[in-house]
């Protein structure tokens, strides 16, 4: 509390930003579950490669590491959209209710990722490894 001008006591609210907003079990959730996350988008990788080896052994170059970091990175950024449905969601739905969809929102958001990693493999990077005849 803070005095004001006219002398009487002005209540000063505690900084508040998103992160604050997110409760310390909501972390630990999901960033467990990271884990997972990341190993199912590398095991699929790995089948890619092991699958259709001899196409894919000119890509293991020093050069090809920065843009696999960029696009790990561009799927660990993808996770942490749900953090912001942790901010909107848990307000209209019971506490109970939602511990249960969160194993359903976890599943449907790797799926989905595992999705978009097979069609960007497939699409964007499989033509484009020069083939070694």
């Amino acid at each position: 509390m803070t005095r004001s001008r006219s002398g009487g006591s002005v209540p000063i609210p505690p900084p508040s930003t998103p992160l604050r907003a997110i409760p310390k079990g909501t972390v630990r959730y999901w960033e467990s579950r990271r884990l997972l996350y990341n190993l199912a988008l590398t095991a699929e990788a790995g089948v890619w490669v092991v699958w259709t080896w001899p196409h894919f052994r000119p890509a293991f170059i020093p050069q090809s590491i920065p843009p696999l970091a960029v696009l790990a990175s561009l799927a660990n950024g993808c996770y942490c959209a749900v953090y912001v449905v942790e901010l909107l969601v848990p307000g209209s739905v019971s506490g109970r209710g939602w511990r249960h969809w969160r194993s359903s929102l976890w599943l449907a958001g790797t799926l989905l990722a595992l999705f978009i990693e097979c069609y960007w493999i497939a699409d964007e990077i499989y033509p484009y490894v020069p083939n070694i005849d």
